[in-house]
């Protein structure tokens, strides 16, 4: 009996070293994201079971507040990489020189738009949102409104207090809309659309889903948000069109990549070899219909139809170059209506 115990008191102690020596070898990532906190689970989650010896450990805020803390940090960066923040800030961080040069393993096999371009290849594409009106049709048959089909019809004066919107300083989302406005439109014409539609505007609000939930709810007759939002909402019950105007929208594609300067780049390396994966597509479109990897589809109820082909001719490198001078006119202008920031 004494021999059978001690024999399996061994074989405990064997294991508890080994456990001990497998938590040991784990290199803890700092990872900068956007993601939602209901995604980070899940993620965390699948890159450790591709990748075992990464401990991911998120720092986790809204776009432009991770966009604004990265930079802020860029000569002691803090982050060992960033994944699922906009790719537009990602070209901020690349022209700055912040981020690691480094190709994934397979990313050649994802789609064209969700590749770098250019030399040196420092981040890759992810998933791909886009910007829609969430319209609420019960409320809007109080005012006698029909759906809009033009973003023109949102400068309806039957709307005037009706309408919210992402504040792009705060919001990726908000930001991809302004850009796609001023892309889309022209600068000229896009800015004076933006005035047009600041009539109507009952507040800016500091999250890309918000909107459509305050229209879903009927506290608001417009949401201009998220296209995964908008169907995620309808699909619970709420009277709500998501329109795709019929111009085009702007839209964004979260992406990866490693921080330049890290000490656990073999780590981070291998995190990004998952990220280009068919597999992390795969995760990715449980939340984004339009995701990386050719053929992963996963396209949820009530999304719009036309999604893809509403995609404008966008140019991300521009969104980059030129997010200062567009948030700095867009707030000198439109700020009185911002929300309070919790």
């Amino acid at each position: 009996m004494k021999t059978w115990i001690a024999a399996g008191m061994s074989v405990a102690i064997g294991l508890g070293f080994s456990q001990a020596a497998i938590a040991q070898q784990k290199t803890k990532l700092s990872v900068y994201t956007a993601l939602e906190n209901d995604q980070l689970g899940p993620f965390k989650q699948a890159i450790e079971a591709a990748v075992p010896e990464a401990d991911i450990a998120w720092v986790r805020d809204s776009t432009g507040v991770i966009t604004a803390r990265f930079l802020a940090e860029k000569d002691n960066p803090r982050a060992d990489m960033v994944m699922g923040l906009a790719a537009s800030s990602l070209l901020m961080f690349e022209t700055a020189g912040l981020l690691q040069e480094y190709k994934p393993k397979g990313a050649e096999q994802l789609k064209e738009v969700f590749r770098d371009p250019k030399d040196p290849y420092t981040w890759t594409g992810m998933d791909a949102y886009l910007g829609v009106v969430c319209f609420n049709t019960a409320e809007a048959a109080k005012i006698k409104m029909a759906a809009p089909a033009s973003w023109n019809d949102l400068l309806n004066p039957a709307l005037s207090g009706k309408v919210v919107m992402p504040h792009p300083a705060s919001s990726g989302t908000g930001y991809l809309m302004v850009a796609g406005w001023l892309q889309g439109m022209g600068e000229e014409a896009g800015w004076k659309f933006m005035d047009g539609l600041h009539n109507n505007i009952a507040a800016y609000l500091h999250s890309g889903s918000a909107p459509c939930v305050q229209a879903a709810k009927g506290e608001r007759v417009v949401g201009l948000a998220l296209d995964m939002r908008g169907a995620s909402e309808k699909s619970k019950g709420a009277p709500l069109d998501v329109i795709i105007p019929k111009e085009g929208t702007g839209w964004e594609m979260e992406a990866t990549a490693i921080v330049k300067g890290t000490k656990n780049l073999d780590v981070a390396k291998k995190v990004a070899d998952w990220g280009a994966t068919k597999a992390a597509s795969e995760l990715y479109s449980k939340t984004y219909a339009i995701v990386g990897y050719p053929g992963v589809q996963n396209t949820p109820p009530n999304y719009p139809a036309n999604a893809e082909k509403g995609m404008i001719k966008n140019d991300l490198s521009w969104m980059a170059a030129n997010r200062d001078r567009i948030l700095a006119e867009w707030s000198k202008r439109y700020e009185s209506k911002a929300a309070p920031k919790n």
